[in-house]
């Protein structure tokens, strides 16, 4: 049974940061993908960054300089430093590990992150 917890949501003024940490346990392939999603009342949710195992990174275009994605292979764990905060990056943001061609796909629980204006 594969486990993941995530923390470090919060509220937080726009310009300010936070760091989300995901810890993945259970039976997992070195070779995966470990991601950030986020997610708003009534919309989809979407990628925020991911980042594989071998060290490829993607970043949603709104972003991109301002969210840098990170992982300890070790550790099976990921973060995401989000710095430049503004209001719109308000949402429920959901860790997310998955390998084997998407075939075994993992969700954390979800953290809010709130960022007044």
């Amino acid at each position: 049974q594969v486990q993941l917890v995530e923390s470090g949501g919060g509220l937080v003024q726009a310009g300010g940061s936070l760091r989300l940490s995901c810890a993945a346990s259970g039976s997992i392939s070195r070779i995966n993908t470990m991601g950030w999603y986020r997610q708003v009342p009534g919309k989809q949710r979407e990628l925020v960054a991911s980042i594989t195992s071998g060290g490829v990174l993607v970043y949603a275009d709104s972003v991109k300089g301002r969210f840098t994605i990170s992982r300890d292979t070790a550790k099976n764990t990921a973060y995401l430093q989000m710095n430049s905060l503004k209001p719109e990056d308000t949402a429920v943001y959901y860790c997310n590990l998955r390998y084997g061609m998407a075939v075994y796909n993992y969700w954390g629980q979800g953290t809010q992150v709130t960022v007044s204006s």
